[in-house]
Parts: structure tokens; C-alpha cells; sequence
């Protein structure tokens, strides 16, 4: 069946969540890559929990909140104006070098582009913006209707939206839970494995393993 939607993941997959590493350095030296991955960590445990306990947060004060967390497990004092500074570093996230030359090539496809997100608009329009990619993508986040990522309500939205058969809805991201709730909707995926990882031992296999999103340009069953 004809692919009709390309559904992009945000965070790991267009833009680079550790590219937030700079700004923590400039704040707490020698603390700028541990600062990051911790952040990460907390951050997707937390909407996770958010989820599964039905007690819904906006993604931005998830995201303070890990913040917070990590800062005090590694014992570091910082006052608002640097918490306010480092949230701002999620609305400058680097964009993976491979993303605006093939969102703008797939653009000539006619294909629906969208980003689906378990961020908020806030944090997605600027994103977008700064990248200038917001004439070739559209934008959907899980605030809409506060069901979390990977929960099945949340591909259910986005598959309502788009008013597109499951099949026709090629799913990409790099993060693997996202991908198993995504193929467990029914979606075709495409994993972007960008560090090389081995397959999670979940029953799950993506329909295609992408290096980066530049794969994406060299499977004519999807460029056709």
C-alpha cells in the first residue's frame, strides 16, 4: 500500500536532545554530557509515570522537573535564571545535519509530512522556525489530548487526524519505545538507529532500520 504520511518523532530523531550538553557545560563545567544524559533519562521516565498513573503534565514542566532532579543528584546549586536558561536550550536543539535536505527533497513527493510529538506547541514552533522547517512540516503534539507516547490513544489521534489507513502511515523515530508503540497501532516504522544499537528483545521488528534519515532517500518502495 501506498505510503500517504510520513510521521516523524522530534526529540533524538530531527533534533539532537544532547545538543543541550553546550549550555549545561557553560553553567556547571565538567558536568555538561553527564547533565544531559541524566536529564534525558528523568525526562522520559517521568512522562512515562505520568502516563501510566493518569496524572498528566504538560511536557515542559516534565522537562523542568527532570531538570530539577538531575541538578540535585549531582549536587549542583542553580537558581531560577539558570533553570530558566537551561529549559531555553530545548527551543534551540540542533537539528540533525541530514534533516532539512531531506524533508525539503521529500516535500516534492506530495507526501503529508507531520511531526507527532509528546512535546508541547511551545516547544515544537520554535523549534521548527529556527530550523526553517515549518513550510515543509506540520506539527502535532500529544497536549491535544494528554495521552502520552507510547500509549495506543496517542497513534490513535494522530492516525485520526491524518484520515489515513494504518498501512499508508510510515512512523519514524529513533527512540525504540516509540517504535513499538507505533508498530503495535499498526503503523509501518522506521526505526533511526543512530547510535548503532542492537534491536530491543520486544517482539517488535521495524519495517526498515534507518542509519539516519538520509536511508530514507534510497528506499524507492517509499519514494514512489
Amino acid at each position: 500500500m501506498t505510503i500517504k504520511a510520513y510521521v516523524y518523532d522530534a526529540y533524538g530523531t530531527l533534533f539532537d536532545v544532547h545538543s543541550v550538553t553546550e549550555k549545561a557545560e557553560l553553567h556547571f563545567r565538567g558536568h555538561g554530557k553527564a547533565i544531559s544524559e541524566e536529564w534525558r533519562k528523568k525526562q522520559v521516565e517521568y512522562f512515562m509515570l505520568h502516563q501510566l498513573t493518569r496524572t498528566y503534565l504538560p511536557f515542559s514542566e516534565i522537562t523542568r522537573n527532570a531538570l530539577s532532579y538531575t541538578l540535585k543528584k549531582f549536587s549542583l546549586q542553580c537558581n531560577e535564571e539558570a533553570l530558566d536558561s537551561l529549559m531555553d536550550s530545548y527551543l534551540e536543539l540542533q537539528v540533525y545535519e541530514e534533516v532539512p535536505k531531506t524533508l525539503h527533497k521529500l516535500q516534492q513527493n506530495k507526501v503529508k509530512q507531520v511531526i507527532f510529538s509528546n512535546g508541547t506547541y511551545n516547544m515544537l514552533k520554535p523549534l521548527v522556525k529556527k530550523r526553517e522547517l515549518t513550510n515543509v512540516i506540520d506539527l502535532l503534539s500529544i497536549e491535544d489530548i494528554e495521552q502520552f507516547k507510547p500509549a495506543p490513544a496517542a497513534y490513535q489521534y494522530v492516525h485520526e487526524t491524518l484520515a489515513v489507513n494504518r498501512e499508508e502511515v510510515l512512523f519514524m523515530s529513533s527512540n525504540f519505545w516509540d517504535i513499538t508503540g507505533a508498530a503495535a497501532y499498526g503503523f509501518k516504522t522506521a526505526w533511526v538507529n543512530r547510535g548503532n544499537l542492537p534491536l530491543d528483545v520486544l517482539g517488535i521488528i521495524p519495517h526498515y532500520i534507518f542509519s539516519s534519515l538520509r536511508d530514507l532517500l534510497n528506499e524507492r518502495e517509499l519514494r514512489s
